[in-house]
């Protein structure tokens, strides 16, 4: 999925990714998140490297998830991204705009995956 090193790469899918692949990857993920639920207090201690704060408790991991999933579903963070570049929900991090190349060299690789899954 995406390129290699590239922050948040794997947050959509490639022209060389299958349908299949792609499905097939979000049931293990689900699977693996029901488990993980099913086993865990919702006060157990979590690791999540790439936030501010690390450390984390299922809690609150589970209510990320819950916002975000809301977010992407229902493709508004797309459609902000691609109206104005701006990302994510607070106010510090919509104004930091990403570099114009940047945005156009995404857009142009999701466009170039959606037409090859129609392909």
């Amino acid at each position: 999925m995406g390129h290699v090193g590239q922050r948040g790469a794997d947050l959509w899918a490639t022209e060389h990714e299958t349908r299949e692949e792609i499905v097939d990857r979000y049931s293990r993920v689900w699977e693996h998140s029901d488990a993980t639920i099913t086993a865990l207090a919702f006060d157990a201690p979590g690791h999540a490297p790439w936030w501010p704060n690390p450390e984390v408790k299922l809690f609150n991991i589970l209510a990320h998830m819950l916002s975000e999933t809301s977010r992407h579903a229902g493709h508004a963070d797309i459609l902000r991204e691609h109206l104005d570049g701006s990302v994510g929900t607070m106010a510090a991090r919509a104004k930091s705009q990403p570099d114009p190349a940047v945005l156009e060299a995404r857009r142009a690789e999701i466009e170039r995956a959606a037409k090859a899954a129609v392909a």
